[in-house]
């Protein structure tokens, strides 16, 4: 408003009639008032009006002032006074009345993350200046965040109270009452036939109404999902043919009898169903139309899906596309076109450019800081001058992936194609990731000191290993992997070991040597303990051992080892592995050459007492692994067979039937001789399009075979049941897990050895998994599992349909530090030898291995 006041003492401002001729004069001079966060200046040229320039009184000019103040919001007064009018000239003084700042805002009705969230959004900031505008923009803020999560009723309040420490401020506080979701009541569908009312409710993902088949969805109603879902009605039908159907009309009421509930409404037009009648293929050279044909996989009569048909020509992994590009044709290009539609049928006519094949110019490897670049480049499959090859980009991601140094989640190449000269360039960004693991526990148990220490390093550079710039703790840079162990169970158990991997021999092709050294001594108990112990009942060790006394307990176990009776075991192994080009390239043929020497001195736990046995084997495995992620894998496949021998000696040496029942039991074990066979298979099958939820099949069989009945071996056997993992590492037994029974439980008595052996087993497994967190840090994912299996003492008992089942939970992490971590727990549905008591409920642990 624009105001002349008039003055008692003077006549120099005369009074202003809005109603007569307007005059004009020049602005002598302008002031400022209240205003004192902002310069004068500043708000004289936001004005507008300048000393000197001429204005009419009243007029256009100063109205217009005025309006550029109010539309800031800043101010809740504006006037524009003439404080003094003199021989054509005015005085002008702008009065603003600002609006106050904010000291403190305070959130009330929202969870910690929501207001971290809508803190950022909302523009409500400390210090700053609050306006009516930025209150309503923050309900509109809050309330559309609100909605997008299925909260449509919900209700925000802005409040303002002055702040009496602060004069000229405010203090905010925002009320937010989200109500409870809205969610959807009724899914009213008219005008469908070809689809019924479940079928559609299955195509949409979110807004489904409270029927059985949607017992796992939110059934929350939020706008932008039924948008989408309603592209995806669409779809569905276009997959069955009908290409012409669309949405006519659809609402959204309030259920009128649940106010937190919606009804949604469609009306669908379906229109008619269109078959494919002919394809006609224009530009290929390259292939045949009747190859293209055969590889697109759609033929006259079929029923019109334009996804399908996408994918057979662009998606897949056997698509059209996929047959171009991996032949170097990395600017093809494919457009199915409908050239004719007749009554129900649709003729296609696919348009294709072949361009020239492309050559690879150069290869880039961007975020490597861990391994020297030609261990690196050595894995990939893709090579300057090389044709382009898509195969072989997602064959050497899988490889890089296998190396473990890099975050398998963020193996993506940046694929830089040069058109003018037919030429692409490839660079792979790599994540660089420690996977060196340490292994360290320490503790005091009733058998005294029990702990371990372990370290593996998978970088290790053995060429190094006299060059001091490459020592981080060790010599790295070259992959290799070298590991070393130390554990201890008191005065009871004592191992060490040693291993070395180099995975590239030579450096030019991906043959494997691998070599290991080991150490382990076991003390045994004294013959009054193991005859306690063989009873349980025994008045000596009921009367002491079950009496709670664990201070007596302890000293009694560590009182009671005898060093006179021991098995200490001493191997070692070379082996050799070689990646075969045929059948194809993922297969792969290792061979080992293993030897054990078991020293036993008055040991009762096995069938061998005393003397010393020795086990030399060869190790001969066929495997084929196509899996695309060693820790969290999402698909592809390992199949593996094994046959692992020992020379015949009872044949070599011609020892006789009657010479075999002359022996002691220390004679004829002297040298241990066997043949053992094992084959395994893991299948692995995404089952959603992220492929996040993993099915994973597996099926294992092994066989511990002897040559003569007379030197069936007591090493090498099977201990099936539990975690798969001793509270003893040993060097004698194989340890097979089965989940819901406990350690050993399903390991049979053989009658020819006296003891619980298994010499055949088999196992199947179906696990369902699904990640939980997939950062480089840590990788975690949770499992549920179906498994049986069983373990039989000869082949001639073995059964494969004898099995004893399981089902359970589980969860397992994998640390780069430690490696892989978990915890299962499993019920067991079947007896063992009549009871139950094996079985049932059982919580198992995971250190390092896969059950």
């Amino acid at each position: 408003m624009f105001v002349c006041p008039v003055m008692a003492q003077t006549d120099s401002v005369p009074d202003i009639e809005y109603t007569y001729q307007r005059n004009t004069y020049e602005i002598a001079d302008i002031t400022v008032t209240g205003a004192s966060d902002y310069e004068d200046f500043v708000l004289i040229g936001f004005s507008g009006l300048a000393v000197g320039d001429k204005i009419q009184v009243p007029g256009d000019q100063v109205t217009k002032a005025i309006r550029r103040f109010w539309k800031q919001g800043l101010f809740s007064d504006v006037k524009i006074v003439a404080t003094k009018i003199q021989d054509g000239k005015v005085w002008l003084e702008i009065q603003l009345n600002q609006r106050p700042r904010v000291s403190e805002i305070t959130y009330r009705g929202l969870k910690k993350n929501e207001q971290e969230d809508l803190e950022v959004k909302v523009g409500i900031t400390k210090g700053n200046q609050m306006t009516p505008n930025i209150a309503d923009r923050a309900k509109t803020v809050i309330k559309k965040y609100f909605s997008e999560k299925g909260y449509h009723r919900t209700e925000v309040r802005v409040f303002q109270k002055d702040d009496v420490d602060h004069p000229g401020y405010v203090r905010v506080l925002v009320d937010v009452d989200k109500k409870e979701k809205t969610k959807v009541g009724n899914l009213i569908i008219t005008g469908n036939q070809a689809l019924s009312h479940d079928q559609i409710n299955r195509a949409m993902k979110k807004t489904n109404d409270n029927n059985i088949i949607n017992l796992f969805r939110t059934k929350k109603f939020v706008d932008e999902e039924f948008e989408k879902d309603k592209t995806a009605v669409i779809e569905k039908y276009n997959e069955i043919g009908y290409r012409d159907a669309y949405i006519v009309a659809d609402s959204v009421v309030p259920n009128q009898e649940d106010p937190t509930r919606v009804d949604v409404y469609m009306t669908i037009h379906e229109g008619d169903k269109y078959y494919i009648r002919d394809i006609s293929w224009v530009g290929n050279t390259v292939y045949p139309y009747e190859y293209l044909n055969q590889i697109l996989g759609i033929k006259h009569g079929d029923v019109y899906n334009l996804k399908h048909l996408n994918k057979r020509l662009q998606e897949d992994d056997d698509a059209v596309a996929k047959l171009y590009t991996d032949q170097g044709y990395l600017f093809f290009n494919v457009d199915p076109v409908e050239v004719k539609i007749e009554n129900d049928s649709i003729d296609f006519e696919m348009r294709m450019y072949e361009g020239r094949p492309a050559t690879i110019n150069a290869i880039h490897i961007q975020g490597n800081t861990r391994v020297y670049e030609h261990v690196v480049r050595r894995e990939l499959y893709t090579k300057p001058g090389q044709l382009y090859s898509q195969s072989d980009i997602m064959r050497s991601l899988r490889e890089l992936a296998q190396m473990g140094h890099f975050d398998q989640e963020h193996l993506v190449p940046d694929i830089q194609p040069n058109p003018e000269d037919g030429t692409v360039d490839i660079t792979y960004q790599l994540e660089t990731k420690s996977s060196d693991q340490v292994e360290f526990s320490l503790g005091w148990g009733a058998t005294g000191l029990v702990g371990s220490l372990g370290l593996k390093f998978t970088n290790f550079a053995i060429q190094n290993l006299f060059n001091k710039k490459a020592y981080r703790i060790v010599p790295q840079g070259e992959g290799q992997t070298f590991s070393i162990n130390a554990r201890t169970n008191g005065v009871y158990y004592t191992s060490v070991s040693m291993s070395f991997m180099e995975p590239w021999l030579g450096g030019k092709r991906p043959n494997s040597l691998s070599a290991s050294i080991y150490y382990a001594s076991q003390t045994g108990y004294s013959d009054r303990y193991y005859q306690a112990y063989q009873n349980l009942y025994s008045t000596y060790y009921s009367s002491y051992y079950y009496t709670g006394n664990s201070d007596y307990y302890q000293q009694l176990q560590e009182s009671e080892a005898d060093p006179d009776k021991y098995l200490r075991t001493f191997g070692v192994s070379v082996g050799y592995g070689k990646r075969l080009k045929w059948p194809d390239d993922y297969f792969s043929l290792y061979a080992e050459l293993s030897y054990q020497m078991y020293m036993m001195k008055d040991w009762p736990y096995l069938l061998v007492t005393d003397g010393t046995s020795h086990n030399f084997a060869l190790n001969v495995q066929l495997s084929r692994s196509s899996i695309d992620n060693p820790i969290y894998t999402r698909r592809g496949s390992q199949f593996i067979l094994g046959c692992k021998i020992t020379p015949p000696y009872s044949a070599i040496m011609h020892i006789t039937d009657e010479q075999f029942e002359q022996m002691t039991t220390n004679e004829r074990y002297h040298l241990i001789e066997y043949y053992k066979l094992k084959a395994s298979g893991k299948v692995f099958t995404p089952l959603t399009p992220d492929g996040k939820l993993v099915l994973m099949a597996r099926a294992e069989f092994g066989y511990l075979g002897n040559y003569n009945e007379y030197t069936k071996s007591p090493f090498e056997s099977y201990y099936m049941g539990g975690d798969g993992m001793s509270s003893y590492t040993s060097y004698s037994t194989e340890y097979i897990a089965m989940r819901g029974y406990s350690s050993g439980s399903l390991t049979p008595y053989d009658a020819t050895t006296g003891r619980n052996m298994g010499y055949v087993y088999n196992k199947y497994t179906m696990e369902l998994r699904y990640p939980v967190c997939l950062e480089q840090n840590a990788t975690i994912w949770a499992l549920t599992f179906l498994e049986a299996g069983n373990c039989f003492s000869t082949i001639g008992k073995y059964n494969p349909f004898d099995l004893k089942r399981s089902a359970g939970v589980g969860v397992r992490v994998y640390l780069p530090m430690f490696g892989l971590l978990g915890i299962d727990w499993g019920w067991g549905f079947d007896e063992i030898n009549g009871s139950k008591q094996y079985g049932g409920s059982q919580f198992h642990f995971v250190l390092g291995q896969e059950l």
